[in-house]
């Protein structure tokens, strides 16, 4: 299919939640990650396929899942997670909770300390109105990025309030089933002329795994990632597949990099290592690095140059994810001498 897709106007995007407007006729939602929205130039664009390429050493990936499922989880939007575990469900208890702004905070503990008055009855009713509206008020208010506390658990509701759907990949022959399941929950959002009605988002955790039955079927896993691109075009939604790409052969490996729009891959920091300690600042606050090997052109041939590709993943606080740019460490002035300390120049220049 074309990746051209019909301009819809500025109105219809901005009424629907977690959605945001782009250039040249794009829609954007939110990674979960505010850094990395800005990177990639607002956000996962509607309609494309995010592919994360694992690391071995250290489960980064998930991270990224997780704050993206997250975000989904806020804005009410349709979520599909599939993983190649007996009971994907229990992975929902892990997703982390938003972090509340100050005014977020302040109308919280106003609306805690009018619950422990005791007021006359006839004001009950009032003071519950003036609730009503003010969490009203917070949800038309919901940031598009919001940051999350990796150590806070969010509260996710019943799966069938929410639109959540969970498949496991686990000892499964072949796709076909799988193939279903995203394409009936595809056909939840469409994309018309109408507008959008909600956008959705489909998480897909190590496909290739080896313990899926269809690990070494790579012809067949290599049409279903074509299929769901085609239908994702088509679709007001976004996927995330993230895979371990030392599990494929190099020439499939290079299929499946080739079929993403937007292609990330993360890799672990070894704890000791003195040679980019000296390298780089900051490296004991880095977990890992985040690299970008490519970013969606949806109806548009002009290709994003961005100012760097490798970022370093950092916990704010111990608790938000953040992506900084890698700086070189200063030189250390023991290792030979400086130019400061110098006090004359006694030695003639030839040019």
């Amino acid at each position: 299919m074309s990746s051209f897709s019909r301009n819809l106007s500025d109105s219809r995007i901005s009424q629907i939640p977690g959605v945001k407007h782009g250039p040249n006729g794009t829609s954007f939602v939110s990674s979960g990650i505010p850094d990395l929205d800005k990177i990639l130039g607002g956000g996962f664009q509607l309609g494309s396929l995010v592919m994360v390429m694992e690391d071995g050493e250290a489960p980064h990936h998930l991270l990224l899942l997780r704050n993206f499922m997250s975000q989904g989880l806020i804005h009410n939007q349709p979520l599909l997670y599939a993983s190649p575990s007996k009971d994907p469900k229990l992975f929902l208890g892990t997703l982390p909770s938003p972090i509340l702004s100050k005014d977020e905070k302040g109308s919280r503990m106003e609306t805690e300390q009018e619950k422990g008055l005791r007021i006359a009855w006839q004001y009950k009713k009032y003071f519950g109105e003036n609730q009503q509206n003010n969490e009203n008020r917070r949800d038309t208010r919901k940031e598009y990025g919001n940051e999350f506390d990796v150590r806070k658990p969010l509260k996710v509701p019943s799966l069938g309030a929410q639109g959540i759907d969970c498949f496991s990949i686990l000892d499964s022959s072949n796709l076909i089933a799988f193939r279903d399941r995203c394409s009936t929950f595809l056909a939840k959002v469409p994309r018309n002329d109408k507008g959008i009605g909600c956008a959705g988002r489909i998480a897909i955790q190590s496909l290739c795994a080896p313990q899926c039955g269809f690990s070494d079927t790579d012809w067949d896993m290599l049409s279903f990632i074509r299929l769901l691109k085609c239908l994702l075009r088509s679709s007001n939604a976004v996927a995330v597949i993230t895979f371990p790409a030392s599990l494929l052969s190099p020439s499939l490996s290079k299929r499946w990099q080739h079929m993403a729009d937007t292609l990330l891959s993360v890799r672990a920091i070894p704890d000791e290592d003195k040679d980019l300690a000296n390298l780089l600042t900051g490296y004991q606050d880095m977990l890992g690095l985040l690299h970008v090997h490519k970013v969606a052109q949806i109806n548009t041939q002009v290709p994003v140059i961005l100012d760097a590709n490798t970022f370093s993943i950092k916990l704010q606080r111990r608790r938000s994810l953040i992506l900084e740019r890698l700086n070189q460490a200063p030189v250390d002035g023991s290792s030979g001498t400086s130019y400061g300390t110098s006090s004359s120049c006694s030695a003639s220049l030839d040019f």
